[in-house]
């Protein structure tokens, strides 16, 4: 069976990216599936900095391709802010939660038509002999409260365009049909099915 490495540790983001790539006829594997750990430091100043890093420093310790995403929050009215450091906002110790909180505070006297912002997520794929690496991006608001109990991160303040929920209010399979994350996966299947013939 072809075999492909996911180089993250976070639970929910390996969840939506197995999902979306679920009908490919490869098997998707997580860290903790091959029972290894690799912490590797987000020091990139960009995304796609980051993605690479990943991908790179898993592949090379497994030997396996290695697919890495990296996402980030941008508020236009707080200068694309929080950007690369979306998962680390409110500080070391950050928790969706925090960030959140963070996020609300810095936008709390600023009017519902200036709280415009998009995800954006990098993902890159890391292979013998290739290195590529794909966009998506999701545009819509920040809200001035948290909604729904569903996805993670930024997704309970952030209302896509055209929406009336926001990600934390909407089915797994619904946000995946419209995500940043989804649109930059559905963009590197491509890639994927490519490399895949050919071996």
């Amino acid at each position: 069976m072809k075999q492909i490495l996911l180089a993250t540790n976070n639970k929910h983001k390996v969840e939506e990216i197995k999902s979306i790539l679920s009908d490919l006829q490869i098997e998707v594997l997580s860290l903790k599936d091959i029972g290894i750990e690799i912490e590797v430091d987000e020091d990139g100043t960009t995304l796609e900095e980051n993605a690479l890093k990943k991908a790179k420093e898993v592949f090379r310790a497994t030997n396996i391709p290695s697919l890495a995403d990296d996402t980030g929050l941008e508020v236009i009215e707080l200068n694309r802010e929080p950007g690369v450091y979306s998962a680390r906002y409110s500080g070391e110790n950050a928790t969706y939660q925090s960030n959140c909180e963070k996020l609300l505070f810095n936008l709390k006297n600023i009017p519902d038509e200036k709280r415009a912002a998009q995800f954006r997520c990098v993902v890159t794929f890391v292979a013998p002999n290739v290195e590529t690496t794909v966009e998506g991006i999701c545009s819509g608001k920040i809200l001035s409260e948290m909604r729904g109990e569903n996805g993670f991160g930024y997704d309970s303040i952030f209302l896509s365009d055209g929406l009336t929920k926001t990600f934390a209010e909407l089915s797994l399979e619904e946000k995946n049909s419209i995500s940043h994350r989804g649109k930059a996966l559905h963009k590197m299947k491509e890639v994927l099915k490519k490399y895949f013939q050919t071996k």
